[in-house]
């Protein structure tokens, strides 16, 4: 098979058409020599205290045509975090070296830690090359072995983790990673994984192999008789704690606040994302294995600071006065847009256009698992949220929130891909306060004295929404007009506004009524099923039970019903189908079932995003796809972002 992916559908192409060139990337040939590096890594090396560049850089390094121009060394890059726990914030600017990424359109994988590979004809190997001469930040080469270690001693450590990461089990079985030799790998599935290229390119397919061994092997029993000795020197309470706190997670590092880490990003920390940190500060990685067209070493900018803000209107204040050079997280809601459009020529910046591949700006899952067996029979009766979708004036709240920039929607491929279903994307989002209540009356939701409705047991119905107010405050705004069309039908509903660790600990101990995500899989619905049948052990809050039993091969969890389990078997087929047609008529019967099951319910159609680039920033596309997927700005190339003055 070639070494590139192609889109898996038209429908991106056409979306995000417009946007392919930027930042090419080739394997430089043999005659390749080393063009200029930073002026302070260059004093370094007069001083004997840094090797030469040459000896610093792979034999073929990856080199990466600019966007725009050959850049300048120099600056530091502001940009913003949101509160303690925005560490997604940084992976989507640095975090983005794997074996493959993907290009910017979003619709191939390339090349990248592994310049080639080869999938056998079964889609059940694939044997990757790794560029040769690659080195961690500490100056450590980075080799077959790295990878191997990263997942054979830790990912699928039982003790470390509950249950190998679904991108790399198949079948109920791990993978299995062996070395060829000091630059090659294979890995070999129980059973075809033909998606498996695609996930490596996203977030979640890149983290495991991020585990230095040179460095974390010092933190695992196999490799250091004390380690139990050394947690306690450490002030933790065992070997576990201590490898998450120095090598990090492979779903929400704790790598940024590790300075020690060695890492393959273009930036490493200096001042690490930590307990009453105002900032987060990343230099250069002197060690970087990328160059661009002239050999020049990158990355050209000198340092990253993340200024870390407690809420967005201070964030904001700090994009309009020029003090930050590129943002588009936690400030891209359409309120801020006026704002944002008004002070450009104040704050020295143009707008960055984000193409959003969601399906849903505001998906709301009741918890159908639920720990108490009254709140479970209530969120699983379907007739019971049949009739609070159509209790939700979904116009007003569009006019209101969305200032008109939206329609009705409930989930599913947006209406522009070629797997659309309309029944899974309309139904029950046409406004009927009556029909609802009427629904509800015979569903045996009585109204009381009060005007709110009684469950069948006499209990008031009553539940909270769990919301994260720092990352999407729109949702915020939602929920309080959802809760005013519900009072109108009898239904009384708190919206829990908390912080996203505790939203994530609620959800990961199942202690929640029901949350709020924008619903994913609008354009990339083969990646982030979450939304169709339980996938995600943290994103499918429906029933994380179910995720947890679909991605242990049901050692753990909850066994859910068979409707689910139909959809987990037609997913495990469609991923392990290469044929595109093929794979598409089997998600489409996955569309089929969550149609007609309809355990979420949406609001309306994710709408597009943006963003701001300072006016002296320079190489950055000024459209990017807006995905955790394809984690923006990351792929866009950071490390070839340059200042003009």
């Amino acid at each position: 098979m070639p070494n590139e992916i192609l889109s898996r559908g038209v429908t991106r192409r056409a979306v995000l058409g417009g946007m392919a060139g930027v930042a090419a990337l080739s394997i430089a040939g043999r005659a390749f020599a080393a063009g200029g590096e930073a002026p302070a890594l260059a004093q370094l090396v007069k001083d004997g205290k840094l090797p030469p560049l040459a000896e610093r850089l792979p034999k073929k390094p990856m080199v990466v045509t600019p966007y725009e121009k050959v850049g300048t060394y120099g600056g530091s890059l502001r940009r913003g975090l949101r509160g303690s726990s925005d560490h997604n914030g940084i992976l989507r600017m640095v975090g983005n070296q794997s074996l493959v990424r993907w290009n910017l359109d979003f619709t191939a994988v390339q090349p990248n830690l592994a310049e080639r590979w080869e999938v056998s004809d079964d889609a059940k190997q694939f044997t990757f090359h790794l560029i040769e001469g690659v080195r961690w930040s500490d100056g450590h080469p980075f080799t077959a072995d790295d990878v191997v270690f990263a997942i054979e001693d830790c990912v699928k450590n039982t003790e470390l983790y509950s249950s190998t990461p679904a991108q790399l089990a198949v079948a109920g079985k791990p993978v299995t990673v062996e070395k060829i030799d000091d630059y090659t790998v294979k890995f070999t599935f129980a059973a075809a994984n033909a998606l498996y290229l695609e996930n490596l390119a996203t977030p979640l397919g890149q983290h495991p192999t991020l585990f230095p061994k040179h460095y974390c092997s010092q933190f695992l029993p196999k490799y250091n008789p004390n380690i139990e000795a050394d947690a306690k020197k450490a002030g933790v309470t065992s070997w576990t704690e201590l490898f998450r706190s120095r090598c990090g997670d492979i779903e929400i590092p704790s790598r940024w606040g590790n300075v020690d880490k060695p890492t393959l990003d273009p930036w490493v920390v200096k001042e690490p994302y930590a307990g009453g940190a105002t900032r987060v500060v990343m230099i250069r990685n002197p060690y970087f294995w990328q160059v661009d067209t002239e050999g020049n070493q990158l990355p050209y900018i000198d340092e990253i600071n993340f200024g870390i803000s407690q809420d967005v209107e201070s964030l904001m204040l700090n994009v309009i006065s020029g003090k930050i050079d590129i943002q588009e997280r936690h400030i891209s809601v359409l309120a801020n847009k006026p704002t944002l459009s008004q002070n450009m020529e104040k704050g020295d910046y143009r707008l960055l256009t984000l193409v959003p591949s969601a399906s849903q700006q505001c998906q709301i899952y009741f918890n159908i698992t639920h720990k108490d067996p009254a709140m479970r029979k209530m969120f699983a009766d379907k007739a019971f949220r049949q009739a609070l979708s159509i209790g939700i004036n979904r116009p007003e709240l569009i006019d209101i929130v969305y200032f008109g920039q939206s329609e009705p929607y409930q989930a599913g491929p947006r209406p522009t891909h070629p797997w659309y279903n309309e029944k899974y994307a309309r139904q029950f989002t046409e406004y009927d306060a009556d029909k609802a209540g009427a629904m509800l009356d015979e569903a045996g939701y009585k109204k009381g004295s009060d005007g709110f409705r009684l469950r069948p047991d006499g209990q008031k119905v009553f539940f909270s929404i769990d919301v994260i107010p720092t990352l999407y405050p729109d949702l915020v705004d939602a929920l309080e007009l959802v809760k005013t069309h519900w009072a109108q039908i009898g239904i009384d509903m708190k919206v829990n506004t908390i912080e996203r660790a505790l939203y994530y600990t609620r959800g990961d101990d199942n202690a929640h009524d029901a949350a709020v995500w924008p619903g994913p899989g609008g354009l990339d619905p083969m990646l982030d099923p979450r939304d169709f049948f339980a996938f995600h052990p943290q994103g499918s809050r429906y029933a994380i039970p179910w995720t947890l039993w679909y991605t242990s091969n049901g050692a753990r969890g909850e066994e859910p019903p068979e409707s689910q389990k139909k959809r987990m078997k037609l997913f495990d087929e469609a991923r392990s189908t290469a044929d595109l047609d093929k794979r598409g008529a089997i998600m489409k019967q996955i569309f089929d079932i969550a149609a007609e099951e309809f355990e979420t319910v949406g609001l309306c159609l994710a709408v597009g995003g943006f963003g701001i680039i300072r006016n002296n920033l320079r190489n950055v596309p000024e459209k990017e796809p807006d995905s955790w997927s394809w984690p923006n700005p990351g792929p866009a190339m950071p490390q070839q972002f340059t200042f003009t003055s």
